[in-house]
């Protein structure tokens, strides 16, 4: 879920925080990604139609592995070096949230066996992609597919976005990439939206800066963490009645919760019952991140040739003209990207990204993802 409403409150409170860039401005850059959000997405758009899905001969589904690879070539053809960052153990604090993602997906099961019996494919479609779900195998597959290709990958011993923020902290990459907002909470210096999109949507890429972002509302590092927690976060229930707005007004007034708390009209809202603010704060600006710079030794390093055309082609289905051409595609953009950035070897010039409207755009559903994909010759799965 990320923060509620907090892209367009910074839209409409804290616009220079916020820039559209091209795809192509991060050539050179260590971009840290979601990989959890990722393959989600994936797994909802790429191949699916109503109810059916990519799959290989054993009856696997493959749309994250066909996802993940033409979308990684992409970034890789760009000059980019992504690193992956997949969850770990979920704190316990988020188990309430989890439990009502695990409720709303049997609801949608429930709605896709009336949908699929009534043969109302507007509501399979939209069921089915209610359904979806990444799994333990999604992960793996998608891990051994990255190290095969010579992409970095970083296992969180807890939430991806707070170790994908480690990582900007430290400096070890240039960026965080998700869309979720909560990676800004957890304190990542630059974060990106839209990067992972499709080139057929379009959307320029989104970047916000938290310096920015604290300098455009006028509040410390604690007080942003505070206003993301009233706004509503995965860790616990949010003061009903209190949106993002509101929030910022008591913030900006009080300072922090506690004070918030002291001076809120019980009568107007109902603050829940033992209301863990104060854990959630802690998760925000201490959480469970690895800092072995062993372990965080980031390397790209050549595609597993033989790797990725057993992987992929004899135990996944897909073609093996396209994976070789693919292969050819990510040494060459390897070699492509150990160029560097122009700016390491000249003064910078001016940064040619488009300062963003105040206007929120629209979030990334992934609705426009291709769904015609070429890596793989899968069958559907119902």
């Amino acid at each position: 879920m990320g923060i509620k409403g907090l892209t367009k409150l910074l839209a409409d409170n804290a616009p220079a925080s916020m820039k559209e860039n091209k795809f192509e401005s991060y050539f050179g850059r260590k971009i840290a990604v979601d990989a959890s959000m990722s393959i989600y997405q994936f797994l909802i758009v790429v191949g699916r139609s109503g109810a059916e899905m990519l799959t290989n001969e054993a009856g696997e589904v493959t749309s994250h592995l066909q996802g993940m690879f033409s979308r990684t070539i992409r970034l890789l053809e760009a000059g980019m070096k992504p690193v992956y960052v997949f969850d770990g153990k979920p704190p316990e604090m988020k188990n309430q949230e989890l439990k009502k993602r695990l409720s709303k997906r049997a609801e949608a099961q429930e709605g896709l066996s009336e949908a699929i019996e009534a043969d109302n494919k507007e509501d399979i479609e939209k069921f089915s992609k209610r359904t979806v779900k990444v799994t333990k195998q999604h992960n793996d597959d998608c891990k051994k597919l990255l190290r095969l290709m010579g992409v970095p990958v970083v296992e969180a011993p807890s939430e991806a976005e707070a170790q994908c923020a480690a990582l900007c902290k430290a400096g070890k990459v240039y960026a965080v990439a998700s869309e979720d907002m909560d990676s800004l909470t957890f304190g990542a210096p630059k974060f990106l939206r839209h990067l992972m999109d499709p080139s057929s949507k379009k959307v320029p890429v989104m970047e916000f800066d938290i310096a920015k972002i604290l300098e455009g509302l006028d509040l410390t590092m604690d007080q942003f963490i505070d206003l993301c927690i009233l706004s509503g976060c995965d860790y616990c229930d949010n003061i009903r009645g209190i949106g993002g707005l509101t929030a910022l007004k008591l913030i900006r007034q009080h300072g922090s919760i506690e004070t918030i708390l002291e001076n809120l009209s019980k009568e107007r809202y109902q603050i829940p019952e033992d209301w863990p603010y104060q854990e959630a704060r802690q998760l925000f600006k201490e959480p469970l991140v690895s800092t072995d710079d062993e372990e965080l030794n980031l390397k790209w390093s050549p595609p597993d040739e033989e790797g990725l055309i057993t992987f992929l082609v004899n135990e996944n289905g897909f073609s093996s003209d396209r994976v070789t051409r693919a292969i050819e595609k990510i040494k060459a953009a390897k070699n492509k990207s150990s160029q560097g950035r122009l700016e390491s070897f000249f003064k910078p010039t001016a940064n040619p990204s488009v300062p963003i409207k105040r206007k929120e755009t629209p979030g990334n559903d992934a609705k426009g993802a291709n769904k015609k994909t070429k890596a793989s010759g899968g069958k559907k799965k119902k």
